[in-house]
């Protein structure tokens, strides 16, 4: 029996380093690219445990729950950790930032969530990297659920480690992720004698036996499917045009955040200002007197493949989670959330007006 996915031929390291090569064309940038055989998490944690250790003092900005995650890396790996944490329902400012460093000049390490698409809320990253740069701080950033959502840009915003997930905005595989790495963090990790080694979070294995042996043999067998997944999704969005799904995901999410405001009977966007809300997912709060959980739920009946969701732990009582992404930033997946929330609304005793709705979602759209 044969099938497409089986009996391949193997990914030579020739193949390998053109997607390397074609995922920094894509962040535009000139640093070493790593693609990583696994979900985004392995080069999240490798990156903060390959430079951070006894002798850090990291700033780590909360927006969501992977700022959490990364503050108990970062105390794990021996750190002294400063969170700056803001309400989930904003995003974090460049003089706040600004401010920590004047508290704390000693902090020579930041890491940051660029869009947190559980919470649904986007960091200006630009900005944030001119403090973190005149600061002289290593740059670490979480843009798993930005790229292809939004812009992108590690070079040109002083990003030392930038870690991208294919499985959301760029609508591809989730086997597989990355991390661009700057001269200045390689250096860091090359002292930190604490940075993992001989170990599959290890990024200076790849950096020895990978890219400084010119490229030539893979340090294992690589994930073939995922990273002939990854091959394709790039592919994709070079024929698209990165600007043009850029611009998809920002009308997904104006029109889903036109449209629930205009629906009505208390639902409304739980990021108040737009222009922190994130491209990759529209979140709402849920009508005062109602359970996120229990709209959702009435929602999803008819339709269980609906991207909508609560939100995780304690939000799952206030917010609704609308994942316009990759292929669901449409207006088809637009209408029918909003249409699925309306259904909800009136089964649960609520007023909502859905062609309202829909107007301003169309109306929206850009």
């Amino acid at each position: 029996m044969t099938h497409l996915l089986l009996d391949l031929p193997p990914l030579s390291a020739a193949r390998f380093a053109s997607i390397e090569d074609r995922v920094a064309r894509l962040l535009r940038t000139g640093q070493d690219v790593v693609i990583t055989q696994g979900e985004a998490l392995l080069p999240l944690e490798g990156a903060i445990r390959a430079t951070a250790g006894p002798g850090t003092t990291a700033l780590n900005v909360i927006t969501g729950p992977y700022g959490q995650t990364f503050g108990d890396w970062l105390r794990d790996c021996g750190a002294t950790v400063i969170d700056l944490a803001v309400p989930f329902h904003t995003a974090v400012t460049a003089g706040q930032v600004r401010a920590a460093f004047a508290e704390h000049p000693e902090i020579d390490f930041v890491s940051l969530v660029h869009a947190e698409a559980a919470t649904g809320n986007t960091n200006p990253v630009a900005e944030i990297g001119e403090v973190v740069r005149a600061h002289g701080a290593l740059f670490y950033l979480d843009a798993v659920a930005s790229v292809g959502a939004e812009p992108v840009l590690p070079d040109a915003w002083g990003v030392d480690l930038c870690v991208i997930g294919a499985q959301k905005a760029m609508g591809g595989p989730a086997g597989v992720s990355a991390v661009s790495v700057s001269e200045r963090a390689w250096a860091r990790m090359a002292a930190n004698p604490r940075a993992p080694r001989r170990s599959y979070l290890s990024l200076l294995d790849w950096k020895e036996r990978w890219i400084d042996g010119g490229r030539k043999a893979l340090l294992h067998a690589p994930a073939q499917l995922e990273m002939l997944a990854l091959e394709a999704c790039v592919e994709r969005i070079e024929a698209a045009g990165l600007d043009a799904l850029v611009a998809r995901h920002a009308s997904a999410a104006a029109a889903t955040r036109a449209g629930a405001l205009a629906l009505g009977g208390g639902l409304e966007p739980y990021v108040r200002d737009a222009a922190e809300a994130a491209p990759v997912a529209t979140t709402l709060r849920a009508p005062s007197g109602t359970a996120a959980a229990d709209l959702v739920a009435r929602a999803l009946s008819a339709d269980p493949a609906l991207p909508l969701a609560a939100g995780g732990g304690a939000l799952a009582q206030e917010m609704i989670r609308v994942n316009h992404y990759g292929p669901e930033a449409a207006p088809g997946t637009v209408r029918a959330c909003l249409t699925a929330l309306s259904t909800a609304m009136t089964d649960a005793g609520l007023t909502a007006d859905l062609p309202a709705a829909l107007d301003a979602a169309e109306k929206a759209w850009r």
